[in-house]
């Protein structure tokens, strides 16, 4: 998911930094937009940043060039919308590249791609359709953190294969080579981050109960009989 500094040729580099950008740029606007409208957000809205953050920053070695993560979007794309986390995923990355040596600024836009845009939209995606499938808060967040994981890790090794394809079988050989390290760790990762995205909810549905009542997330509490 951090593709390292330097490790995408010029094309490639540039390429997915003006694929990420509109998504960024229209994240910063929903994000001036949530902040202004409703500005009680402001502090949950920092959470999800942080979880991101903190989540994301556990490293484990793949291959060279990369390495495996959890990514914690999945709660941010539950709470706020995939836009938002565009800006935010963008923002970690953006930190982690300058204090951890995690990923680098010139594969900031492939990694921001793969981390703040699929990421975050393929977990909203699978948190609708749990939802819309009778399950329950907890089952449609383990859903968006599982898929929102492995999705980045997807698109992380797509971009790799279109950047080092394989001598022999191309990009479609080199595809099933980075997706077969990933998924060494990848995949027990993802069930794990599936796992503590029920915690987290917990958590917030027994503490910051009328935050996800306004989000949408819960429905209100009926009040007590007279």
């Amino acid at each position: 998911m951090h593709i390292a500094e330097g490790f995408l040729p010029v094309t490639h580099a540039v390429g997915w930094t003006l694929a990420a950008a509109p998504f960024v740029v229209h994240g910063a606007r929903r994000v001036v937009v949530e902040v202004r409208e409703r500005p009680e957000s402001t502090l949950l809205l920092g959470a999800a940043g942080a979880f991101t953050f903190v989540l994301s920053a556990v490293k484990l070695p793949s291959f060279t060039g990369s390495s495996s993560h959890p990514t914690g979007t999945g709660a941010g794309a539950v709470l706020f919308r995939p836009p938002v986390m565009a800006l935010l995923g963008t923002v970690v990355l953006l930190f982690q590249a300058l204090l951890l040596a995690h990923g680098g600024l010139t594969t900031l836009g492939a990694n921001a791609f793969a981390f703040a845009v699929v990421g975050p939209w393929a977990g909203y995606g699978a948190y609708r359709f749990t939802r819309r499938l009778g399950g329950g808060l907890l089952a449609g967040v383990f859903a968006a953190m599982v898929l929102a994981d492995l999705a980045t890790y997807v698109t992380t090794a797509t971009q790799l294969a279109l950047a080092l394809p394989d001598a022999e079988t191309g990009v479609a050989g080199a595809l099933v080579k980075f997706l077969a390290v990933f998924a060494l760790t990848q995949v027990p990762l993802a069930l794990g981050e599936g796992l503590l995205g029920v915690l987290l909810f917990r958590a917030l549905t027994a503490n910051a109960r009328p935050e996800l009542e306004r989000l949408g997330l819960l429905a209100p509490a009926p009040e007590p009989a007279r």
